[in-house]
């Protein structure tokens, strides 16, 4: 790649260090995406002995690039974001992706399509970290950092995307309970 093209790639995702996102971390600072992204990756590493039959590295990729979109148009929590939001999100991000070197564009398209349709086991691995670790950085931040539709919604967000993993819905309800904890409650 074009040393040039590199370093303009490196300085829109280098946005990402200064967008932050709606949760906090333990120290009380707003995280921002790019730890985030971080703290998916790593997870995904961990998970590697779970999933044999998967991809991790490709898990990996996803997890990296999967909100590159947010360098262009900030975050907006889930709980907010409209269909509008996601196609603004999404055009700036193709219009970007288009501007990359071919075999980088196809392969980030590629990812991208998988992604959205969420037919892999690797797509599926993707989308349930990206649920946990926000729910997990919620446990992991203040209770006063939270906004009260959180409370509820902090003890039932992702189910729905880790019910195709055994293991994967054994870790949600690990989370679930220090959830319960953090709110002072019982299963």
């Amino acid at each position: 790649m074009d040393a040039r093209k590199l370093l303009d790639i490196m300085s829109v995702a280098e946005r990402l260090k200064d967008v932050t996102r709606h949760c906090y971390t333990k120290n009380g600072r707003h995280e921002s995406v790019a730890e985030h992204c971080w703290m998916m990756s790593l997870m995904a590493f961990f998970l590697s002995d779970e999933f044999p039959e998967a991809d991790m590295n490709k898990v990996i990729k996803m997890c990296i690039i999967h909100d590159m979109g947010e360098a262009f148009t900030g975050d907006i929590p889930t709980f907010d974001k409209t269909a509008d939001n996601e196609k603004t999100e999404e055009d700036f991000l193709y219009s970007w992706v288009d501007s990359l070197p071919e075999n980088y564009r196809s392969e980030m398209k590629a990812l991208y399509s998988e992604m959205s349709e969420l037919r892999t086991v690797e797509s599926k691995i993707y989308k349930a970290i990206d649920g946990l670790e926000a729910v997990i950085q919620h446990n992991i931040s203040d209770l006063s950092t939270w906004i009260p539709i959180e409370y509820e919604l902090n003890k039932v967000y992702a189910n729905d995307k880790v019910a195709f993993s055994d293991y994967l819905t054994k870790l949600r309800d690990e989370i679930r309970k220090d959830t319960l904890k953090k709110l002072g409650e019982t299963e």
